[in-house]
Order: C-alpha cells, then sequence, then structure tokens
C-alpha cells in the first residue's frame, strides 16, 4: 500500500520529478518527462507496479528528513539500533539525461541496508527483461522492455520473482553510491557519473536560482521552497509548467475524481507566469511565452485549455484498469478529457499574464502580439458563448460568472496593450464590449438581495473562483460587493474552516458530489482578508494552511479535513503560488490594519 499523500518528497532536475516516501522507497517516477510513462508505479497500486525501497533492514529505524538549502536534494536521516546513517536523494540538474542518485554516508555505528527494486515499464504494464552486467563502476543491472531501458549501478542486486533485492553494511565514514540511469533502449547504457561533482553542480545551480528572490517577510522560508516547487514543475527544455507531478491522486479518497494534472494548463501557467515574474524570474516568463506563442500557433478557434509539456494536443483519456488507483480510488487515468471543454476564462488569463509581462519589461518578440491579436478577434466572435468554466464542470455549459469576468479581463488587457504600449487594434470595438460584459454580469452574475456574486448565472449558489475577481482588477477587494462575496462564501463553502470549490451536491459537473477544500480557494480568500483590512483573519488562515503543508513544504491539492491528510496531487503548482501571492498580500495589506491593531 502507497504511504500517506503528505509523507511523499519530491526530487527534481526540472524535467521530471520522483516520490520518495517516508518509508524510503521511490513510489512514482515517469522518466524522462514529467508526462512520460510510469517506471515506479506503486503509488496507484503497491509494490507489484514498481518501486525502488532503499532503507535500513532493522524494522525499529526511524527516519527524519529535510531538503539541502534551498534545493530539491532530499536527505534522510536514519537512526537504527545500530548506527546512524544519511541517504541523500538527487536528480542531477543540467546532466541532459534523466538520472537518480542516492547516496548512503555512514554517521556512526555500522547500518545494514536492504534494496528492492521492481522496475516496471509504461505504466506498470511491462516487466522488463534485466540482466547482470559489471563495469568499473562495479555492480549493476540493465533493464529492457520495448523503447525504455535503464542501468541501475550501486551494491549487488539479485533477482527473486521479478524483484531485485540485496543488501549491503555502511559504517562510519564509509560512502556507498546507487545510480539509475534511463536511456532510450536501442542506445548503448551511458557511462558511469562522476557523482560528487553532479551533487555539488546541482546544489550550486538551485542556489544560484534561489539566490534572486528577493522577498521579505513572515513567511519567508516558506516562499522560496514554493517559488521552487514552482520552477521544478517548469520544463527545462520547453518552458511548459506542469500542473502537478503526479497522475490520478483522489480529491475524494475512494472516488472518481482522479485526473491526469501532468500537463500545462494555460490557465495554472499563466498563474504560474505572475508569480514568478513578481519575483523577478524574467528569464522563465520569456521561456514560458516561447512555449505559448508555439502551443498556440495556428487557428485561435483550435486554441486548447491544456497540452503536453512540449505543447503536443492530443491528450485523449484513458483509464489504466491494470492500476487498482491509490488507496483503490479508481479509475487511474491518463491524458485528461478536459482537454476538449471550452474553458472562457482561459484567454483571458493569458492576455493577462502576458500583458503583464509587458508591464514588468520582458522583452516582447514580434510575433507575441499578432498572437495576442489573433485571440482577441477569436474572443471578438465568441464573447457570448457558454463555457464549462474553471472548475472543468462535466455537466452542461453555463454563463460561469468567474469566466465572464476573464473574457472582461482579456478585453481589459487588451485595451490596456494600446494605451500603455500603443499596440494597434479595434479599440472601441473592445472598450464596446468591456464595457457590455460589465453590464451583462451585473445583471445576471449578482444577487442583489443577498448582496454577493453568484457561480453562475442560472443560479444562487456561490463559488470560490469569484475570489478572483478582485486579482485581475474587475472590482476592488474592499467594495461592498465583494465584501457580500465573502460572507456569502463563508456561510456556505466553509464549512470546516476551509474553502470548498464549490457545493458539489448542489452543482451539476456530471460527477458523484463530495470533494476535499482546495487549498488554492484558501489562499486565495487569505488574500482577499489581507487586501481589504482582515490582516489578523488572513494571518490566522494563513498560519493554519501552512500547517497543513508537508515535512518539507510541500502541498498537494486539496485537504481532508476530517481525515486530517492531504488529497489530490502533489505537489500541486496552484497551491503554491496561490500561497505565494497570498503570502505577498500579507505584507502588502500590513498598512490595512485599523490604527488601534496590535501588529502580528
Amino acid at each position: 500500500m502507497p504511504l500517506p499523500i503528505e509523507d511523499y518528497a519530491m526530487i527534481s532536475d526540472c524535467q521530471s520529478a520522483a516520490l520518495v516516501g517516508r518509508d524510503g522507497s521511490i513510489d512514482w517516477l515517469c522518466f524522462p518527462r514529467y508526462d512520460s510513462a510510469s517506471m515506479f508505479g506503486a503509488l496507484l497500486g503497491d509494490e507489484s507496479h514498481g518501486r525502488w525501497l532503499l532503507a535500513p533492514s532493522d524494522d525499529a529505524a526511524t527516519a527524519t528528513r529535510r531538503y539541502i538549502e534551498n534545493t530539491f536534494i532530499l536527505v534522510t536521516t536514519w537512526t537504527t539500533r545500530t548506527g546512524v546513517v544519511e541517504v541523500t536523494d538527487l536528480m542531477p540538474h543540467g546532466n541532459r539525461s534523466a538520472d537518480i542518485v542516492r547516496r548512503v554516508r555512514g554517521i556512526s555505528g555500522s547500518v545494514e541496508l536492504q534494496q528492492d527494486v521492481r522496475i516496471r515499464f509504461d505504466y506498470a504494464r511491462a516487466v522488463p527483461w534485466v540482466r547482470q552486467v559489471h563495469d568499473e563502476a562495479g555492480h549493476g543491472i540493465i533493464a529492457t522492455a520495448g523503447p525504455d531501458a535503464v542501468i541501475l549501478r550501486g551494491p549487488r542486486l539479485r533477482a527473486q520473482d521479478e524483484t531485485h533485492r540485496g543488501v549491503f553494511t555502511v559504517r562510519e565514514g564509509d560512502t556507498v553510491d546507487a545510480v539509475l540511469n534511463w536511456y532510450p533502449s536501442y542506445r548503448d547504457a551511458p557511462a558511469p557519473l562522476d557523482v560528487d561533482h553532479l551533487m555539488r553542480t546541482t546544489k550550486a545551480w538551485w542556489d544560484d536560482w534561489t539566490s534572486g528572490i528577493g522577498h521579505q517577510g513572515r513567511y519567508h522560508d516558506e516562499v522560496v521552497r514554493s517559488l521552487l516547487v514552482l520552477r521544478a514543475l517548469t520544463h527545462e527544455d520547453t518552458g511548459g509548467i506542469a500542473a502537478a507531478a503526479t497522475t490520478s491522486l483522489p480529491e475524494r479518497f475512494g472516488g472518481a475524481r482522479n485526473w491526469d494534472y501532468r500537463y500545462t494548463w494555460l490557465r495554472d501557467a499563466s498563474l504560474t507566469l505572475s508569480v514568478l515574474m513578481s519575483h523577478g524570474y524574467v528569464d522563465e516568463a520569456a521561456a514560458w511565452r516561447g512555449w505559448l506563442l508555439r502551443a498556440i500557433a495556428g487557428d485561435p478557434a483550435d486554441v486548447q485549455i491544456m497540452y503536453g509539456l512540449g505543447g503536443e494536443r492530443d491528450l485523449q483519456e484513458r483509464e489504466l484498469p491494470n492500476f487498482p488507483g491509490y488507496e483503490g480510488a479508481s479509475p487511474v487515468r491518463i491524458g485528461n478529457g478536459a482537454v476538449s471543454q471550452y474553458q472562457a476564462d482561459v484567454i483571458g488569463e493569458v492576455m493577462v499574464a502576458l500583458q503583464e509581462a509587458r508591464e514588468k519589461g520582458v522583452r516582447s518578440t514580434h510575433h507575441a502580439w499578432p498572437v495576442q491579436r489573433a485571440l482577441m478577434s477569436f474572443m471578438e466572435e465568441n464573447w457570448d458563448r457558454k463555457d464549462s468554466g474553471i472548475w472543468e464542470m462535466r455537466g452542461a455549459e453555463r454563463y460561469f460568472t468567474h469566466s465572464r469576468v476573464m473574457v472582461w479581463a482579456a478585453f481589459d488587457s487588451a485595451i490596456k496593450a494600446h494605451e500603455r504600449f500603443g499596440r494597434e487594434g479595434p479599440v472601441k470595438r473592445w472598450q464596446e464590449l468591456r464595457s457590455r460584459i460589465e453590464a451583462e454580469i451585473e445583471e445576471h452574475g449578482f444577487d442583489a438581495e443577498r448582496g454577493t456574486y453568484v457561480q453562475s448565472y442560472d443560479t444562487k449558489e456561490v463559488d470560490a473562483s469569484l475570489l478572483i475577481l478582485p486579482q485581475v482588477g474587475y472590482v476592488k477587494a474592499t467594495d461592498p460587493r465583494m465584501l457580500g462575496t465573502i460572507r456569502a462564501i463563508e456561510e456556505d463553502l466553509m464549512p470546516d474552516g476551509l474553502v470548498m470549490r464549490y457545493r458539489t451536491q448542489a452543482s451539476d459537473d456530471g460527477l458523484e458530489p463530495g470533494e476535499n477544500p482546495f487549498l488554492a480557494c484558501s489562499f486565495w480568500l487569505v488574500e482577499q482578508y489581507a487586501r481589504s483590512g482582515r490582516h489578523d483573519d488572513a494571518v490566522a488562515l494563513m498560519d493554519r494552511l501552512l500547517g497543513l503543508a508537508n515535512d518539507v513544504g510541500l502541498m498537494s491539492e486539496e485537504y481532508d479535513v476530517q481525515a486530517k491528510r492531504q488529497a489530490g496531487n502533489t505537489p500541486q503548482a496552484l497551491s503554491h503560488l496561490a500561497f505565494v501571492r497570498a503570502a505577498d498580500a500579507i505584507e502588502a495589506g500590513k498598512d490595512l490594519r485599523p490604527r488601534n491593531a496590535p501588529a502580528r
């Protein structure tokens, strides 16, 4: 059985990631990219679906873990009855290959360690052919199936029922390395790695990247870690940003709300871009913009809400019945059926992000504005379409208020591009449509009786996406309409003190009712509190939310308040970027406290 989601730490080379359990088992790994097929998939089943365990043989061993400073180099310190060892796990950065290094260092006494290696390519559908090898680096195994191959060098392993096991002893001062390299099976196995060199250069790269973070404040360390998560999920070569490192971790345990998040959502990527830019990461902004222009090239009518990390369009949703699912939550899915939905807010998110990039001095390419003009031409023709909304409802399309606001934001951003940077376009037409959409929202998307914006034009339900309205400049956080919306959200969507996306029992979303609070939504509320003068409420909710992160600062998509555990895919870019925005808002909002309020 897999561990609780919060018991996993991530290591990454900005190409892919592995999830390392508190028990020393790598239970999730896709090589060479985040959206490649898994080769270790025990996270969605059990050890028979692939894993790499490296841990003391002593059943009484205890572990503590940490990242080395501002990196994704994970150090687990094991204390046993006979001694203490450290296991350092990393995916070397900049090596232009797909590798995992696991270094064991003896701290005191002597410790026997065990390995249990079960390589299962192609989402556990391919048991490889494995052979023993011996070269200048020592013992190893090569596993091959179809297009995939790996070589694992290190302490000797012996075959036993499609598993490779071994034990070895480490004494004080000893260092033992186990190194896994993935490579295409039609090529020769790569040469042994210089582990010492790669550990130094990987640490130096992460240190250099974080040296540019200028954030100060009470949440500094957590902000740095969250920005690191966002950078790790940004694919080094393509600039595409994965929404999370995993697929099919359940939003509701035992349920069917299990989705593949290893792709680039235009919305999430735009929001990530905004957060990175606000902290000075212009190069990442330029890389993402390049990715965007390549991905959406062509007819604007063909723009998708998400793409593969390289801009791939074919993300057909499929089920993998060979996986029982995390704790039995099925089906396990790859691909994502929402790719075919029309979500009207997406172009608004893109236009807002590109305008922000322009205002922050990101140098524009000659074809950036023509692409935006094409997007706006599409919006001019489709501004009145219903859609599936930010939450990817699988029921009937509707006029979602958030979506309508983001259509407004698309026109607003285009107008600003003209007014502030001289970009040409049918500005009068844009101004006319912006005014028309605003009037429509106020007439149909606002419940004057209750004093709140509503989820969609055909309901009086509220929706956490309404918290985004001030973020895009549609309404101020202190506006009475927004304050009324907050009261309604507090009354309807916070039964346990955290924010639900919407009431699933009252929404036609195409699935059975029931899910857990969405962490990003709660961080949006923190931001709203901070920007409307409720500083103490912002800090109180923020501190509670940060208590839900795991021991190395990672957050998943949702949190099960009753079971006190993380839920959904992990680590979730949207959760981390929403946290950074909230932390920035708290710092900026200190001056909005009542004059007699005590400092916190």
